[in-house]
C-alpha cells in the first residue's frame, strides 16, 4: 500500500514540475500545452518512482529470505549440537 502512495505521490509532483515547465516556456493561451506537459510529467515521474519502488520491494524480499535462511540454519545446528552424543571419558 505504501508503495502505491509513494507511486502516486511521484506522479502528482511530476505532473505540477511538467505544468510548471511548459507553463513557463509557452507564451499566451497556453492550456493544452501546460496540459501535455503535466500528463507527460506525471507519467515519467511515476514511471521513475515505480521503478525504485520494484527494485527496493525486491532487495527486501531477498534480504527476508538471506536472513531466513541464515535463522534456519544457526537453529539446525543448534539442534544438532542439542542431540549429538558425545563419548563420555571414564
Amino acid at each position: 500500500m505504501l508503495a502505491f502512495v509513494a507511486i502516486l505521490i511521484g506522479g502528482t509532483a511530476g505532473g505540477f514540475i511538467g505544468y510548471a515547465f511548459v507553463d513557463l516556456q509557452v507564451t499566451g493561451d497556453s492550456s493544452f500545452w501546460a496540459g501535455l506537459g503535466a500528463f507527460v510529467g506525471a507519467v515519467v515521474a511515476a514511471l521513475g518512482t515505480a521503478v525504485v519502488v520494484i527494485l527496493t520491494l525486491r532487495a527486501m524480499g531477498e534480504w527476508n529470505t538471506i536472513r531466513a535462511r541464515e535463522e534456519a540454519a544457526a537453529a539446525a545446528a543448534k539442534s544438532n549440537a542439542a542431540t549429538r552424543n558425545v563419548p563420555r571419558v571414564r
